[in-house]
């Protein structure tokens, strides 16, 4: 009597571990899902910024929420200066022109650094950084950058070097609450980003590495430095008319 009282109490306990065992399998649809869902919206936001300009960026809005506010006003490339392109291409990524989204040579470089001298260093190319820029917030992790990485590839297969380049200028973060080649040029120089000197585009993209606490108005030694350089280099950058890598 005592073994079949036992049986039920064991079948009813395989009853209750069942939902348990299944959970995993559960949450592991669920993130599939949502994982799917991230990703279509992604390449539909490429399909569509390809011709439309983004409104703001989940960056702007979080500078904005965090009472940063935010001076932004998109305009075409035809109206930043040649110099600012060619600044930005010869600081961010002189390999821009070459390459299908990521820059091995950079990579490789970085690597190497992080195993002789225990240091990390940049190698995101300006594709990379508009796609980061575009559609994610500046949290660090491997998630992270897998989602960059889908992004730069759709940006590189669907728009041309210059439509990435004119976004970028348009979205990258100049400065607390300042979006925008636009908006820099008028917080740094009052003037408008299509009357920017080789120097103050320099200066401007001396800058990027981090816009927060460096200052193109009011430059260091340090971001003087780096201007001089970056102006040695702009001559090489290919550029015809605002057609970039023509």
């Amino acid at each position: 009597m005592e073994s079949e009282r036992a049986q039920p109490a064991a079948g009813g306990a395989a009853r209750l571990l069942r939902p348990a065992r299944g959970l995993p399998r559960l949450l592991l649809r669920l993130v599939l899902r949502v994982a799917v869902v991230v990703l279509l919206a992604i390449a539909a936001g490429v399909a569509l910024y390809r011709f439309v300009a983004p409104p703001a960026t989940p960056l702007m809005l979080l500078r904005a929420a965090e009472g940063e506010g935010m001076r932004h006003r998109w305009v075409a490339i035809d109206a930043v200066s040649p110099n600012l392109l060619r600044a930005v291409v010869a600081s961010e990524d002189a390999r821009f022109c070459t390459h299908h989204g990521f820059d091995w040579v950079e990579i490789d470089h970085a690597l190497q650094a992080l195993r002789t001298e225990h240091r990390l260093r940049g190698a995101s190319t300006i594709s990379q950084q508009t796609a980061k820029n575009l559609f994610l917030l500046p949290v660090r992790s491997y998630l992270r950058k897998l989602v960059e990485a889908y992004a730069t590839v759709l940006l590189e297969l669907m728009w041309s070097k210059t439509r990435i380049l004119e976004t970028y200028l348009n979205i990258v973060e100049w400065g607390p609450g300042i979006f925008g080649a636009e908006a820099a040029a008028q917080a740094s120089f009052h003037r408008h980003a299509s009357e920017l000197t080789r120097r103050q585009s320099a200066l401007l993209a001396a800058i990027l590495p981090n816009p927060r606490r460096w200052s193109a108005a009011r430059p260091s030694a340090h971001v003087e430095e780096r201007a001089r350089t970056i102006e040695a280099r702009m001559a090489g950058v290919p550029l015809r008319g605002h057609e970039i890598c023509p």
